[in-house]
């Protein structure tokens, strides 16, 4: 399912720009949710741990909007997403690529307010 976020009150704390996306207990452990945010179409994932990440939903190598639903998983500690297409595995926090050092995944910054997911949109 996609969610379509209209617009959400903006905070400019920690000198981000901080964009309210949805109630975190909306998130399913270990699934994508796609929304836009200003204009940007972002993935939320929600990992066993609780943790909440944001990447961009554009698969870097293929550029289709897949990413939600990707394939959650971990590499050691490091938490992972799997493109669905080609199965590039990206880092949720760096957005580097494990098996291709040329391909990035955009990541944002997330934070929980109020039972609320923000995402921090800045730069």
């Amino acid at each position: 399912m996609t969610t379509t976020i209209a617009e959400h009150e903006r905070t400019h704390l920690d000198g981000g720009h901080w964009v309210r996306a949805c109630a975190a207990d909306r998130l399913e452990p270990s699934w994508g949710e796609a929304v836009l945010l200003h204009g940007r179409q972002v993935a939320l994932f929600r990992t066993s741990s609780d943790e909440v990440y944001a990447v961009a939903h554009r698969d870097p190598r293929t550029e289709s909007y897949v990413m939600a639903r990707g394939i959650v998983g971990s590499r050691g500690e490091r938490p992972t997403i799997a493109s669905p297409l080609l199965k590039d595995v990206y880092d949720l926090e760096t957005g580097e690529c494990f098996g291709n050092a040329d391909l990035f995944l955009r990541t944002y910054r997330t934070r929980i307010v109020a039972g609320q997911v923000e995402v921090d949109l800045a730069a």
